[in-house]
């Protein structure tokens, strides 16, 4: 059995692949197992990847079945200790794998760690460090945009890491699940690293561990579907796993960020996919109350508990920012279209 089993999700990434792939083989630790999850490619892919890298096992799919569908079919088979996503645009350090290792030893308590996630052609900037969860149930990136410095080069609790780059302890998956497949794309690492925080499970930022990453343009150049996935998928996290005490108490929060992101994406042009995002919500309510009913009989830490984790919301000062930068504060979160679209 392998420490790490790498799921790689791929579709028509063909022109990232090799560069991908060969930075895992350049890795000083190589007790892992890798694993492309193609979803029904048109571009060779899968005939490129088995003729130049024989030893990765590959998993073939008849249709995109999303983000979430992807890695649940690579975690079906995966046989690791650790269960290591990986977006097929990155190029890994050859210590990465390395560093997840040692503060996988160093941190037992920790169920996800979180990677350094640097803009591929601007190597001294942050994609992100992981991210943090404030009072209205929003993520936010920590470190997108900054320069690298000493502030991120500090191991550190965070609330979740990115789905671009991360490692989850399996034995945690095996008690609080894996992605739900209900979210097809985007924020199904946010529903995952909330539940694990629930059930009092840590994430660590390995700041050793470096991925590369080639950030897209932000969501004003997405279609709609990209907002309509993201605008449902925040209702998901936020309905299935914040406590009702702290819906109640943070009210004021949750409706200045539904509002602001209303005028938002409507200003956008996006507003059809929003407003029809948040009606699919609705119509889901009773299966998100019954995972919610589970997942709340099954947290083990306290309302205050999780208060001491939760970012303050300042979501309607920023508003006024993000419009004039053409990105919203949620647009950051979306990065996996290549294996989703």
């Amino acid at each position: 059995m392998p420490k790490f089993s790498l799921i790689v999700l791929n579709w028509n990434g063909k022109h990232f692949l090799e560069t991908c792939l060969t930075a895992l083989r350049r890795q000083t630790l190589q007790d892992f197992e890798t694993i492309l999850v193609d979803n029904a490619s048109e571009d060779g892919s899968v005939e490129f990847v088995r003729d130049s890298f024989p030893g990765i096992s590959i998993i073939a799919l008849e249709r995109n079945v999303g983000f979430t569908g992807g890695n649940i079919a690579g975690y079906e088979v995966a046989s690791g200790n650790w269960v290591v996503l990986l977006n097929n645009d990155t190029e890994v350090a050859p210590n990465w794998l390395a560093a997840l290792d040692r503060a996988a030893r160093e941190n037992p308590a920790a169920g996800i760690l979180a990677c350094k996630m640097m803009y591929f052609d601007d190597r001294i900037r942050i994609d992100n460090c992981g991210f943090d969860m404030t009072s209205g149930g929003v993520t936010l990136d920590l470190g997108r945009g900054e320069r690298d410095g000493l502030a991120w080069s500090r191991s550190q609790k965070v609330f979740g890491g990115c789905g671009g780059a991360v490692a989850y302890r399996r034995s945690m998956l095996e008690e609080i699940g894996f992605l739900d497949p209900d979210f097809f794309m985007t924020y199904e690492d946010a529903d995952l690293s909330f539940r694990a925080q629930l059930r009092g499970y840590e994430c660590v930022f390995v700041p050793e561990a470096v991925v590369y990453h080639k950030y897209r343009a932000t969501m004003t150049k997405y279609p709609a579907r990209q907002v309509y996935f993201s605008q449902r998928s925040i209702e998901f996290v936020y309905l299935k796993n914040m406590p009702l005490g702290l819906i109640l108490r943070y009210l004021p929060h949750r409706i200045l960020y539904e509002i602001g992101a209303a005028i938002y994406f409507t200003r956008m042009g996006t507003g059809k996919a929003f407003f029809k995002a948040k009606l699919d919500a609705i119509r889901a309510l009773p299966e998100i109350l019954e995972k919610r009913k589970e997942i709340q009989r099954r947290r083990t830490i306290s309302n205050a508990q999780l208060r001491s984790m939760l970012r303050a919301n300042r979501l309607g000062s920023k508003w006024k920012k993000f419009w004039s930068a053409g990105q919203s504060p949620v647009e950051a979160r979306v990065q996996k279209p290549q294996a989703a679209d």
